[in-house]
């Protein structure tokens, strides 16, 4: 495989909670010969460099590229979002949010060739979305940013709190925050299986297998008119 800075695994693995013997056990080495993978004394196989990345929720080519998904800029997307005025009452579904999430990030590569978060989203069936998406969501509830509420018929609404508000969103640039707003306006009041619908008949998540991380790349085939 392609050779990578072996401290960007050291890295994610600490972002995604993970310890040493969790991914030896997955790939099926001892912790020893894995600490030498992340000391640069051992090489990943091919076979055990996918396992890693799918564990790390990354691919390949990113580890590759050294392009890590920033989980902090992740997050002020999503308190950007939610500040956008995307509904009336502030309260986002926690799926909506998601879908507006991917629709910035793809939308951002099909004109700028590159995403603003890096996160690499999964083909589920209420996807497309980031791994890390649900933890960073758990995380913000609970340092208190945002309130999430348990509607009858199985809905999550997310809204920001007073204590969220305080947040900066000072790692997106100008541009990027006029993108988020203008997606807002896109699907300001639409409900949430309207922008599920648009998300799945795009093309990179009719291409691909479920399960299956979406390339950016996917994106740039898509009709200007259905990219966001």
């Amino acid at each position: 495989m392609k050779s990578f800075d072996v401290g960007i695994l050291t890295n994610l693995r600490k972002q995604r909670g993970l310890t040493q013997e969790q991914l030896a056990g997955k790939i099926g080495i001892t912790r020893q010969s894995y600490l030498a993978i992340e000391k640069g004394k051992r090489e990943l196989t091919i076979s055990e460099a996918n396992i890693v990345a799918d564990m790390l929720g990354v691919t390949i080519d990113q580890l590759a590229d050294g392009i890590i998904p920033d989980d902090e800029k992740y997050r002020q997307m999503i308190f950007a979002f939610l500040r956008s005025g995307v509904e009336v009452d502030g309260k986002i579904t926690k799926t909506k949010l998601a879908k507006l999430l991917y629709l910035a990030d793809f939308g951002w590569f099909y004109e700028n060739l590159k995403s603003m978060s890096n996160m690499p989203y999964r083909k589920i069936l209420y996807g497309p979305v980031p791994d890390p998406y649900f933890r960073i969501i758990e995380e913000l509830f609970e340092n208190g940013d945002i309130q999430i509420e348990q509607k009858q018929g199985g809905a999550v609404l997310i809204s920001e709190t007073k204590a969220g508000i305080r947040n900066e969103i000072d790692r997106l640039s100008k541009k990027e925050q006029a993108f988020i707003a203008k997606i807002a306006k896109n699907w300001k009041g639409k409900n949430t299986q309207e922008i599920v619908k648009f998300t799945h008949d795009q093309l990179p998540y009719q291409v691909c297998f479920m399960g299956e991380v979406i390339s950016y790349e996917l994106i740039t085939q898509e009709d200007p008119e259905y990219v966001y």
